[in-house]
């Protein structure tokens, strides 16, 4: 019987053939990294492997999609540096250069299926989610995940929620459902496309909302949506990062206490917290080179 052939070290060597430099970085963040790491990102390639597959493409097309990507993110951090502001402020500009144009929405979107595990500080809001979620699954009947993404998020609560638990996925991008559904085809998710401000209030014991606050206009309008939708003792997994640019990220937060206190301010208690920066380098460093900083925290209600 054949062994079935681990999918990083090819895709490590497809990377690094394109983008040396940035080959080296990863291969120096994998030979740290955990063997559970390890475990999590052959599964979670695997799947998108069959999908992208299923799209009669291969997985080196996503990996390509990656590396423009990361040139990408580089030419709007050199940017940033230079004027302080994202690139794009209102949804009609991102909608003009991002969901309108499919070439840089295919690249976006298959590029951040590889970002979820290459870029430290992404791999680290997902283990924070992972290493807790199981504390409180137990009590968890209704879950929502706003933003599918690319359904790791929603993966994982299947994997640790109660087969009685019913699990919602709502996105109002049809590209970002649709491959969440393609990696993701689990009976028990309901996928819905549709905006989140159509569904009804106080229906959830948890909603996970992973990096979407910031490609909104008013983060406080959809925060406090959020927090009406959480049922009395309901819970929220919310991440967000500052000093991040990118072509869809429209609101700035300049440091994680812009992020605390927006919370507070729409009713949400900060039961744990974790913060990263993209680079390992002591905080006062980071703060000065102003790093991308992600920021997660598990949420309860403040009303409550």
């Amino acid at each position: 019987m054949l062994m079935k052939q681990p999918l990083l070290p090819s895709i490590v060597e497809r990377i690094a053939s394109a983008d040396p430099k940035l080959g080296v970085r990863i291969q120096g963040s994998l030979s740290e990294a955990a063997p559970l790491f390890h475990q999590r990102a052959e599964e979670f390639f695997g799947r998108y492997k069959t999908f992208i597959e299923s799209q009669g493409h291969s997985i080196e097309f996503g990996i390509d999609c990656f590396v423009r990507l990361q040139r990408s993110v580089e030419q709007q951090r050199v940017a940033f540096l230079r004027t302080g502001k994202y690139e794009n402020t209102s949804f009609a500009e991102v909608n003009r250069n991002v969901y309108a144009n499919p070439e840089v929405m295919q690249d976006h979107m298959h590029g951040l299926v590889f970002a979820q595990f290459f870029w430290p500080d992404q791999y680290h809001r997902f283990e924070f989610f992972s290493d807790q979620l199981g504390n409180s699954a137990g009590g968890i009947r209704r879950y929502l995940e706003i933003g599918g993404g690319h359904a790791l998020y929603v993966t994982e609560a299947v994997r640790v929620l109660p087969q009685t638990a019913e699990i919602d996925v709502v996105d109002i991008s049809e590209t970002s459902l649709e491959m969440a559904k393609g990696i993701a085809p689990e009976p028990r998710i309901r996928y819905h496309l549709t905006d989140v401000f159509d569904f009804p209030d106080g229906q959830y014991d948890f909603i996970t909302m992973g990096e979407v606050v910031e490609h909104v206009e008013r983060p406080q309008d959809l925060l406090s949506k959020v927090q009406r939708m959480l049922a009395p003792g309901g819970h929220a997994y919310i991440t967000t990062p500052a000093n991040a640019p990118m072509r869809d990220h429209i609101y700035l937060f300049r440091n994680a206490q812009e992020i605390r206190d927006m919370f507070h301010s729409c009713g949400f208690h900060i039961d744990q917290e974790t913060r990263r920066y993209a680079v390992d380098v002591p905080e006062r460093l980071a703060e000065r080179m102003r790093l991308p900083l992600m920021y997660a925290a598990f949420l309860s209600s403040s009303k409550d």
